[in-house]
This record gives structure tokens, C-alpha cells and sequence, in this order.
């Protein structure tokens, strides 16, 4: 009698997902091709959706996919692996992009506060997960990384508010400088 045993492999996560409380697609990123097209991809959000919007469990078997999920005020974040992977596994994943969502948004984690600082979370994607494989599960080391590369962003391109956070350090080393009397 044969066994089948897989073999290991690092790449663990299909894709991420997050999709408002109507199940549209706010952000997703799918890492191996499962579903090659965006029709396939916009069908099966819609199916996960569905299959998870009323349901009281936080991990869904179906389709031959393990879905993590957990939703908040009027957002639902998913992390898709296989139907053999480690839910363990995946539930730090959704956990950690979570808590590092979390705490970027100052704990304010809905729709519009998150659409506001959505390059924020797609860096936190990108620190989290790289074609599948999982970089990083710790979100407070998350989020130290994605503030050093949001600080990097090009003066021409910084909002008034990201901006005035650097005059307030350069204003107490250099008082005069930003002197407002010109008598």
C-alpha cells in the first residue's frame, strides 16, 4: 500500500484578502496561479464571501482550499492556503496582517480609515508575504519596517501632515531657522 505524502514546500499561502462588508474587493494578491484571471479571481471572492459572511467559524474548508478568515466593523480579511496546510499556520498569517493593519490604523480598523492608508497595508502585504512564502509573522517587526519605508517617501510627494513631522525635530535643533518674527 502506498502512502501519499506530499513534500514540503515553503510556498504556504495562495492569497490575501480583503473585502468590505458587500464582499467587493478592497485589496487581494493571489501568489500562484489557481486562478489565473480576474473574472476567476473576482467569482471565487465572491464564493468565499458567501460561504463565510454569516458562518461562525474563522477557518472554512471548501473547493479544495483552506480559508482563514476574520471580519471586523465592515471588513472581512482572508488568508487562502491549501486544503493540506497547517491552519495554524495560516491563522498567524491573518493574525499577524491583523494586528499590523490594527496598528497602523491606530486600532481604527474600517473601510474608510483603511482606504486612506492603503499603501500602508500593501507594504505590510509585502513585508508579510512574498510570492507565497511567509516572511514574517510578528507584527510589531511588521509595522518598524513599513514606518523606516513610509519615511522614505520623496518630499514632493509627502501630505502637509507627514511633512510637518519633520519640521517639528529640525525646528529644536535649529531654532532659528524657523524663526516667525522678520523684524
Amino acid at each position: 500500500m502506498a502512502s501519499s505524502t506530499l513534500e514540503p514546500s515553503m510556498y504556504t499561502i495562495k492569497a490575501i484578502m480583503v473585502l468590505d462588508n458587500d464582499g467587493a474587493r478592497i485589496l487581494a494578491k493571489y501568489y500562484d496561479q489557481t486562478w489565473p484571471s480576474t473574472k476567476e479571481q473576482k467569482e471565487f471572492e465572491k464564493n468565499v464571501f458567501q460561504k463565510t459572511q454569516r458562518a461562525n467559524a474563522e477557518i472554512v474548508m471548501f473547493e479544495g482550499i483552506t480559508c482563514v478568515y476574520r471580519s471586523n466593523v465592515d471588513l472581512f480579511f482572508y488568508v487562502i492556503g491549501s486544503s493540506n496546510e497547517n491552519e495554524l499556520i495560516l491563522v498567524s498569517v491573518l493574525s499577524a496582517f491583523y494586528d499590523s493593519i490594527s496598528q497602523l490604523l491606530r486600532k481604527n480598523v474600517e473601510k474608510a480609515s483603511l482606504l486612506d492608508n492603503l499603501d500602508g497595508v500593501m507594504l505590510i502585504m509585502d513585508e508579510l508575504i512574498d510570492q507565497g512564502i511567509i516572511l514574517e509573522s510578528d507584527a510589531s517587526a511588521i509595522n518598524q519596517r513599513i514606518a523606516m519605508k513610509l519615511d522614505d517617501i520623496p518630499l514632493s510627494e509627502q501630505s502637509v501632515a507627514q511633512v510637518g513631522k519633520h519640521v517639528s525635530p529640525i525646528r529644536r535643533i535649529f531654532p532659528f531657522l524657523c524663526a516667525t518674527s522678520f523684524t
